[in-house]
């Protein structure tokens, strides 16, 4: 957990308002922005499997997609993808692919994490690009989000 001052949490404000807004469309409540070396927002987005109906669709997926676009390439080295929740390991892998400098992230994920909890993508020593890794910042907005989005999903009968 981060305790002192993020210069990320301004960022991670943003990708929690993606979250929020994900949330409501009923969808896991994700945010994700991408962010270029001097500190613009490329582009922002929450998860939109529901959306859009794409098994696919995570918020860092969705944010680096439209991010390579208003960046003009696919390589986005030396940009930050600020997550609410640790990626899985399909946006890890990407977000590696992609050469982010930094995955920066809210809250850990105990169950399919892999950026340090249960794998740890970006850091594995067989890959070429390892992006620095930085997680907890605002972590206990970003647990909130998703512990009070689930105690719901679990309360309302289907």
């Amino acid at each position: 957990m981060i305790d002192s001052p993020s210069p990320w949490f301004p960022f991670m404000a943003l990708a929690q308002a993606q979250a929020r807004a994900a949330g409501l469309a009923g969808d896991v409540p994700v945010g994700a922005v991408l962010v270029d070396p001097q500190g613009k927002v490329l582009a922002q987005s929450g998860n939109g499997r529901q959306r859009g109906k794409g098994p696919l669709s995570h918020a860092e997926i969705e944010v680096m997609q439209a991010g390579a676009a208003a960046w003009g390439s696919w390589n986005l080295e030396g940009c930050t993808l600020v997550v609410t929740l640790e990626p899985c390991p399909m946006c890890a892998g990407a977000a590696v692919s992609a050469h982010l400098g930094r995955i920066v992230f809210g809250a850990w994920d105990q169950k399919m994490g892999a950026c340090g909890s249960v794998w740890d993508i970006p850091r594995d020593p067989h890959i070429g690009f390892q992006p620095e890794v930085v997680g907890g910042v605002g972590e206990a907005e970003c647990q909130s989000l998703l512990t009070n989005f689930f105690r719901a999903r679990r309360a309302t009968p289907e």
